[in-house]
Formats: C-alpha cells, sequence, structure tokens
C-alpha cells in the first residue's frame, strides 16, 4: 500500500501571522517519522475570495483539486475572537466532496491552546464529514511563543503531537477504503 497524503492545512492569510512557524514544526516532526507523506498547504497560495462575491471558477478548482489529492489533513489553527479566522472558514466553503471520508487532526494557539477555535472547527468539519481525531496539540501564545512572535514550544507538546499524527494516520487509511 502506497503512503498516504496528509495536508498541513495553514488556517490564515493574516500578514505576520504564525502559523507557518508551527506548521513548519508539525511538518518536521511529521517527516521524521517517515509513515506518511506530508505537505504544507497554505490557502494564502491560493487567493480565494469572499465566497459569492467574485467569480473564482479558476481559484476554487486548484483548491478543490489539491485537497481531493489528500488523504487526510492537519489543521493549524489560530484562535481569532474565540474561534478560527475567517479565511480558514472561507476556504473551508469552497469545498464539499474533496472533504469527505476523510480524517484531520488539529494544532491550535491561542491565549488558551486555541481550545475555542478548535471546537468551532469540530463542528464544521463534522458537517463536512471529516472525522477529527481527539488527540489535540493546544499551544499557547504566552509559553511556546518568544515575546509572541518566534515559536518555541515545549517539548511536553511532542506527545501529543505525535499522538495526533498517529490516529490521523490510522483514520485517514480507515477511510481511504470508503472513497
Amino acid at each position: 500500500m502506497s503512503k498516504l497524503n496528509i495536508g498541513i492545512i495553514l488556517g490564515s492569510t493574516r500578514q505576520g501571522r504564525l502559523s507557518p512557524q508551527v506548521g513548519e514544526w508539525v511538518k518536521k516532526i511529521a517527516d521524521q517519522r517517515g509513515d506518511a507523506n506530508y505537505e504544507i498547504v497554505d490557502i494564502a497560495d491560493f487567493k480565494l475570495p469572499l465566497l459569492g462575491e467574485a467569480d473564482a471558477t479558476e481559484q476554487a478548482t486548484a483548491w478543490n483539486t489539491k485537497l481531493a489529492s489528500l488523504d487526510g489533513f492537519v489543521f493549524i489553527v489560530q484562535e481569532y475572537n474565540h474561534s478560527i479566522s475567517a479565511s480558514l472558514k472561507n476556504a473551508l466553503d469552497y469545498a464539499r466532496e474533496a472533504w469527505n471520508d476523510k480524517a484531520a487532526g488539529i494544532v491550535s494557539y491561542g491565549s488558551v491552546g486555541g481550545a475555542r477555535a478548535a471546537e468551532h472547527l469540530r463542528g464544521i468539519l463534522g458537517e463536512l464529514s471529516v472525522a477529527d481525531v481527539r488527540v489535540h496539540p493546544a499551544l499557547s501564545l504566552f509559553t511556546d511563543f518568544e515575546n509572541g512572535s518566534v515559536f518555541k514550544p515545549a517539548d511536553l507538546h511532542l506527545v501529543n503531537l505525535n499522538g495526533m499524527l498517529d490516529q490521523v494516520i490510522r483514520w485517514s487509511g480507515a477511510l481511504k477504503t470508503l472513497r
């Protein structure tokens, strides 16, 4: 059986965002495992306008093609006003079937570890027929980011990150049989 393809979705497009640092950390750890093909998928690269405001056929097609090529996901989610970013919600809404019958893990960050954003994302993923896994690395803006801008995760997060990746791989493999 060929290796699964897991996309690490950067959930923000803001200037000065921290998600690329977190995504690179996840990818570095994931790549060391050798159990899947991991790639960073930056929603900013797809330049999706607000859904319904412009003809985005080209962007939507590219976005859906990328998602369809993946067997599972790890979402890098930052908490904005107790929820996910508007850009992530918009990107989620631009696809439907490309999400279906796949698994997802969540790595969140914020003042309370991004827990509220992660919970909102779980509800949305359920509607998109994505099975989200239980283990959830929650990073603190106060202890895992130096001066609020340089990502320096505590070693204790490695246990949860690897546990989450274990679950994403198992569920992604099982759900692939449905597609």
